[in-house]
């Protein structure tokens, strides 16, 4: 496992986010979406809105949290997680909200080539950390039916389907996703 640490995003961190979720779109998801599409993701684009998110959040609840791996010479931002209580953006098609007690996962990646060091393990049990504080007492995520690898991570930390799909319409290409959920037992 490699040496890193987990930290609240900062203004500064919002064109690494972008960058991050722009090479592992183009790398982890090349498969289920269009090739152009993908080409055409604009990296500023994104940045913008990383940093709205960051300084701007809808509530106190809503948080970017970035993976750092740390050597002797550098830190270097490697993943991303962002979550928030439950909103219309975790419903499946014409379910009624969620609870306030429900928080919601919107991303959670690692840049591949720093996948299996332990950095997504990290940004998730300090997102969960941070949801136990907040009073959720559990949490959705939506994953690509393709996404094998975001299942299987999902999986071996407690989250289970919970019934609800739906499908994304991508350049008329539908691309199907379940959602996960995983109840915030205390340790």
């Amino acid at each position: 496992m490699a040496l890193g640490f987990v930290r609240p995003a900062r203004p500064e961190d919002a064109g690494e986010i972008a960058r991050i979720q722009l090479a592992t779109w183009r790398t982890a998801y090349r498969r289920m979406f269009p090739a152009h599409v993908l080409a055409n993701l604009d990296e500023a684009y994104l940045a913008r809105g990383w940093s709205e998110a960051i300084e701007a959040p809808p509530s106190p609840r809503h948080r970017v949290l970035i993976a750092v791996e740390q050597s002797e010479s550098a830190q270097t931002v490697v993943g991303f997680a962002a979550s928030g209580p439950a909103d219309e953006q975790a419903l499946a098609p014409e379910e009624p909200p969620l609870p306030d007690s429900v928080a919601a996962i919107t991303d959670v990646l690692v840049e591949p080539r720093w996948g299996r060091r332990g950095h997504g393990s990290r940004l998730l049990a300090a997102t969960v950390d941070l949801w136990r504080e907040d009073g959720f007492a559990s949490a959705v995520a939506w994953a690509y039916d393709a996404d094998d690898v975001m299942k299987k991570f999902l999986g071996a930390t407690g989250w289970e389907p919970d019934g609800a799909a739906r499908a994304l319409d991508v350049d008329d290409m539908l691309v199907n996703q379940l959602r996960l959920h995983v109840a915030l037992d205390q340790p």
